[in-house]
């Protein structure tokens, strides 16, 4: 299945959602609406005077994000998320756009249906949850956050805690969390 970008508004932000696997729409009712409430709450908590800016976010299946893994990242086989971000941002700091009056293109995002179902499942998680999840963390890696180094995956770690917990989604890290006595 194939769908325009629906662009949804979340203050400043346009969020273009195209889905082009038939899972997402079939196992949650509101896909284009969930990734962007979720998306538009990264931007707000991360960059609170960020001015309008553009993601665009691709609900994909495991064979197309595969490919993108494969040919942008040199890794075989799909992963949960992929992020490409459009402009060079340190963590914690407002992109600016390079011309005023013109939205700021933060990147694209990809999810992958299958590995995100699978994991839901694995980790005892519902998947618009875990889709929440997955969209919090690749607007934050379009934000310049990143999880390589320890001090920078805890910074990350707890920005996407508390942006969850507004959306309503229960913390994805307690469970490692309670094993680091």
């Amino acid at each position: 299945m194939t769908s325009d970008p629906a662009p949804s508004t979340g203050g400043t932000a346009t969020i273009a959602v195209a889905i082009e696997a038939d899972g997402w729409s079939g196992a949650l009712p509101d896909p284009e609406a969930l990734v962007a409430e979720a998306a538009c709450a990264a931007l707000s908590a991360a960059c609170p005077d960020l001015g309008p800016a553009t993601i665009s976010l691709l609900l994909a299946d495991d064979n197309a994000v595969s490919a993108l893994n494969r040919d942008w990242r040199g890794k075989n086989g799909p992963t949960n998320v992929l992020s490409f971000p459009a402009t060079e941002t340190r963590a914690g700091e407002s992109p600016k756009p390079e011309f005023d009056g013109v939205p700021l293109e933060l990147g694209d995002i990809a999810l992958a249906f299958e590995t995100c179902q699978r994991e839901a499942t694995e980790q005892l998680k519902t998947l618009a949850d875990h889709t929440r999840h997955l969209t919090v963390h690749g607007v934050l890696h379009l934000l310049g956050y990143d999880h390589v180094v320890e001090a920078e995956a805890e910074q990350m770690e707890a920005l996407e805690t508390r942006i969850l917990a507004g959306l309503g989604v229960a913390d994805p890290y307690a469970a490692e969390k309670l094993g680091d006595d």
